[in-house]
């Protein structure tokens, strides 16, 4: 029987946006009765998949799905879209809200505000699910809707996902390359920083370039997370991290979430599946070094990325357990890895 202990709580996911192009709120009960992606109820029962962060993403017209031919290539630098205008942008987030609003109300998950909401959903075998916002195209400049939000549950929000905003300024899919493209943060962006520590809103950098980066690390007094991201030492991507900000991470007592983009593990940088699970284990070993055992989760970008092949869906999540356990990984670091840490963090963004 495969293993499904300890279960996972992931960093990052996209079966919403997904749910949204398929047909939006009707498309709903695919996620209980099974569909066609990375995570449904039963694929989460097979796989031991708790929950996570589940993203409200507002795609762009042309958007990054047409262009994964050219990330198969040797190196590769995609322009980004344009950006997305308020009220186009708040009228998608929405309706992704509503998407999971629904699962929600169909049993198929607990939307939590809490760490004790998440430890009690893990307990009682439902998905633990955080309303995360990818990108702040959504968020008006005078931060109404980041409040209002925050009452209807939002709890985590990257302020870029890679195009710019209001508020800052992402990196692009680009290999090889740094992350150290373009400018930090507005002021706006700064004034976005500071609201979402006072709510206790989670700050997500994944997308975010590096000026950004360290203009967060300068204006936040909370840890410093980027849910879905991996070390550019091992893979010299624009969206992995630096060692220096790793460590920064680490100073912070914050929290990185391993991606299971293929782009982003590889050395070459190629969107080929062909990944081994030791690939996989590399990165988590130099997350390991730099930023220690309590501080490196998952956020496996599922339903929303090319991954390993090993790994396509939640269901193939003991085979990641397994491969840990034959890395050496004890019982109690499988565990950090799998769920404790994200909880760990989370608890002291949200201060509950």
């Amino acid at each position: 029987m495969a293993c499904v202990e300890p279960v996972i709580f992931d960093g990052h996911n996209d079966v919403l946006s997904k749910l949204f192009r398929a047909g939006g709120v009707g498309q709903a009960r695919s996620f209980i009765e099974g569909r066609d992606g990375a995570i449904d109820l039963p694929k989460a029962q097979k796989g031991g998949f708790a929950g996570g962060f589940f993203a409200v993403y507002v795609p762009s017209p042309t958007d990054l799905d047409d262009k994964y031919e050219e990330m198969t290539k040797a190196s590769y630098d995609l322009p980004l879209p344009a950006p997305i205008e308020l009220k186009e942008a708040l009228l998608v987030a929405l309706a992704q809200s509503a998407i999971l609003y629904e699962l929600e109300r169909l049993g198929a998950l607990t939307i939590c505000r809490t760490v004790a909401d998440i430890r009690k959903a893990i307990d009682m075998g439902k998905i633990a699910a955080i309303f995360h916002i990818e990108g702040g195209e959504a968020i008006d400049p005078d931060l109404h809707a980041l409040d209002v939000l925050y009452a209807a549950g939002l709890r985590s929000i990257g302020p870029v996902w890679s195009r710019d905003t209001d508020f800052g300024y992402g990196v692009p899919f680009r290999f090889p390359s740094t992350p150290d493209i373009g400018d930090g943060l507005t002021d706006l962006g700064v004034r976005f920083v500071r609201r979402c520590g006072e709510l206790g809103i989670m700050l997500d950098l994944s997308h975010l370039n590096e000026a950004g980066f360290w203009d967060v690390a300068r204006h936040s007094e909370k840890p410093l997370a980027a849910t879905h991201s991996n070390a550019h030492a091992l893979c010299p991507h624009s969206r992995n991290l630096t060692d220096d900000q790793l460590r920064a991470i680490a100073e912070s007592d914050g929290m990185v979430g391993l991606n299971f983009a293929v782009a982003f593990l590889r050395e070459d940088g190629r969107m080929l599946a062909d990944v081994p699970l030791t690939q996989v284990i590399r990165h988590l070993d130099h997350l390991m070094t730099l930023l220690g055992e309590d501080r490196v989760g998952l956020g496996s970008d599922y339903d929303g990325a090319v991954v390993p092949e090993d790994l396509t869906t939640v269901a193939g999540l003991p085979k990641l357990r397994q491969a840990m356990t034959e890395h050496g990984y004890d019982e109690p670091l499988i565990r950090k890895l799998c769920h404790e840490n994200w909880l760990r963090v989370l608890e002291k963004t949200w201060g509950s």
